[in-house]
């Protein structure tokens, strides 16, 4: 190692501490103050002013908190099993975690992104992706559940995801690892990362109905992206990602990676894409990849294995891409309300650059360019900025607005929120977080209508704020009021997972949405809906046992079953015949290696299970429901394989002798 890496990796590494360990904010002491718990609290019985959807991080699910009480209120699933619910453990929602890889039981969310119509919230459907196996799902409001998952190909680590433009006509996807494409050979050494390595912007069309599909993907050069968002007003029409490792290097990254002064900021214009596709200069490419929808009808999932993709060449076109240089190692890319400035947030940065969307115009008509990289032309610093915010913080990473002229950004280092006027550059205020802020929120913070009263921070690290519950400590939100010209910090509370971006949106505009308060019996069309006890049944088909079954308060229908024999596979098909809201039942039988069923009114739900061995197994309703709910139970035998006990069911008849 000569002399130059030496001393670059000691700065890394000297970054790097600062940056796991951060430091304690000043004025920490006298943070909470005033009226602060009158503004969080929210008395029993009323409700929450917003609702907060909030990305699980590593659980790979979103959970739903109430604004400003912080009370979680749902955990929704998403990208990961869920043994509470039986997502991904029913038949129903297994063909939702399929993937071009098989079944894939977890993965990584981290940002959600509401949909919009006029640039404006519209409370329809919040989108999340999975970072680690690169994926979509779009998440239906009226139920809170996961209706859609659309895999990308040509993808890894699907970080800088899944951001809208402003009517919701896409939602994209950047790659955070380059990789080989997936129709080229990917068996090749790693060591030769500048010639084969490529990254893929992926444009996902989302319908009137939001169902989506890859329109089109971009190819572009091997490098990192990491965040996005979209033009609006103005600047509809185009994406704005924040770019790094623009070395392109493969191996230790926090030395070869900052060998630069500068990464990126990369401006894309969609809408010239979509004319060269109009054109007929798009490339239909192999790749494979899933497509899973939730039928809201049949109360089960499919997963569709798609085969082509369509690919547009950044290199070849060249006036869809455009790079703008950006202090290094940026992480947040954001746009305020109008659609003119464009932040981007260089995390080892002591200044914060802000962009001009029409200098940026001017600069591409007037080609104001400093040269190329690889293919793409570079615009001129100066050429597109509006300016910088001086000394801001240390360690910036996300901004949003209030839109009221101002912007509020994070800063990691030092452990702050930090507000400034978009116009002028001029910090205004700045307030404590503890500790390591990583995403904010303002409620409608990225739209061309932020509702401005409450700001959320979401933390890395919490160290002395709670109760210690061993090696770990649980992650955090803090909630700040800032209606005023001063910041106020009202409330913290712990989250689930580690929380990444969020989303939140005024409660009244989701709860009036039409929200569904039980399926409708009249409307179930799964393939063994039981819309009756007088329809119940249980039918043999070789060693596969179909048990159809109801459930209502108190008792399942049937709750004798005989004649199961071992080496059978059993299917228990159970429909809940209630109808009136928040009356869900539960099912589970003694031995089951997968998880609960949790039934809706009016749903039907399937569990898979397999006898082990020879006995009485008893199944019983999980869910309190009633009363009488320790009542509802039964019990289903087993029998030896080669057993003539004959298949029997009922409900209330089979009467033990001392009873008769």
């Amino acid at each position: 190692m000569n002399k130059d890496i030496f001393v670059k990796a000691i700065i890394a590494l000297v970054i790097g501490s600062a940056l796991l360990t951060s430091c304690k904010p000043k004025n920490s002491s006298d943070a909470v103050s005033g009226d602060a718990a009158q503004k969080a609290y929210v008395a029993p019985g009323k409700y929450d002013e917003f609702y907060n959807f909030v990305s699980g991080g590593f659980s790979g699910q979103m959970s739903v908190y109430g604004v400003p009480s912080g009370r979680l209120f749902r955990v929704i699933p998403v990208f990961s099993v869920d043994p509470e619910k039986g997502y991904g453990y029913n038949e129903e929602t297994k063909p939702m975690l399929n993937t071009s890889h098989g079944f894939v039981p977890w993965d990584d969310l981290h940002h959600t992104e509401m949909s919009q119509t006029n640039g404006e919230v519209d409370g329809r459907w919040v989108f999340g992706n999975a970072n680690n196996t690169p994926r979509i799902a779009r998440i239906d409001l009226k139920t809170f559940t996961t209706k859609e998952i659309i895999e990308l190909p040509n993808s890894a680590g699907n970080h800088s995801s899944p951001f809208i433009t402003e009517n919701t006509e896409y939602v994209v996807a950047g790659t955070r690892f380059s990789v080989p494409a997936d129709n080229s050979n990917g068996d090749v050494p790693i060591n030769t990362y500048k010639q084969n390595f490529k990254g893929h912007l992926s444009f996902v069309k989302v319908g009137k109905e939001g169902d989506m599909s890859i329109a089109f993907q971009i190819q572009c050069p091997g490098v990192n992206f990491d965040l996005s968002h979209a033009g609006k007003g103005k600047s509809h029409g185009w994406m704005f990602f924040s770019c790094y490792n623009t070395e392109q290097a493969n191996t230790l990254l926090e030395v070869n990676a900052s060998q630069k002064d500068k990464d990126f900021i990369m401006a894309v214009n969609w809408k010239k894409a979509e004319e060269y596709i109009k054109a007929g200069k798009g490339k239909m490419t192999p790749a494979k990849y899933a497509h899973n929808v939730y039928n809201e009808s049949t109360h089960s999932a499919t997963s569709e294995m798609k085969t082509q993709v369509l690919v547009l060449d950044s290199k070849e076109l060249k006036d869809i891409c455009y790079m703008i240089p950006c202090p290094k190692s940026p992480h947040g890319c954001d746009v305020d309300p109008t659609g003119e400035y464009i932040v981007g947030s260089g995390k080892l940065a002591a200044l914060i650059p802000v962009f001009s969307f029409d200098k940026l115009q001017n600069a591409i008509k007037n080609k104001q360019f400093e040269g190329e990289y690889d293919g793409i032309p570079v615009i001129k610093y100066e050429a597109a900025l509006h300016g910088e915010v001086q000394k801001p913080g240390l360690g910036p990473l996300h901004t949003e607005f209030d839109g009221k002229g101002n912007a509020y950004t994070t800063f990691f280092v030092s452990s702050e929120v930090v507000k400034w006027d978009i116009k002028s550059l001029q910090v205004l205020d700045r307030v404590p977080t503890y500790y390591s802020v990583g995403h904010l929120c303002i409620p409608g913070g990225d739209s061309k209508k932020p509702f401005g009263k409450y700001l959320i921070a979401y933390n890395k690290i919490t160290k002395d704020r709670y109760l210690p519950t061993g090696p770990e400590l649980c992650q955090s939100a803090q909630i700040y009021d800032i209606s005023g010209d001063k910041m106020q910090l009202i409330l913290d509370f712990p989250t689930i997972g580690e929380p990444h971006y969020a989303q939140a949106a005024p409660a009244d505009l989701i709860r009036n949405n039409g929200q569904l308060k039980f399926y409708k019996l009249a409307d179930n069309k799964h393939p063994f809906v039981t819309k009756g006890e007088k329809e119940t049944k249980v039918v043999r088909s070789g060693k596969r046992v179909d048990i159809s079954m109801t459930c209502i308060r108190s008792h399942f229908s049937p709750d004798n079953i005989e004649g199961i024999k071992m080496g059978d596979e059993v299917y228990f098909h159970i429909t809940n015949l209630e109808q009136d809201w928040d009356v869900p039942h539960g099912f589970s039988i003694k031995g089951a290696n997968n998880a609960e069923l949790l039934i809706m009114p009016g749903e039907t739900a399937t569990l898979k299970w397999t006898p082990d061995k020879v006995g009485m197994y008893p199944f019983y309703c999980t869910d309190f429901c009633s009363a009488l709910h320790q009542e509802m139970q039964g019990y289903l035998r087993v029998s030896p394989a080669g057993s003539t006990v004959p298949i029997t069911f009922s409900l209330g008849t089979n009467l033990s002798s001392a009873t008769k």
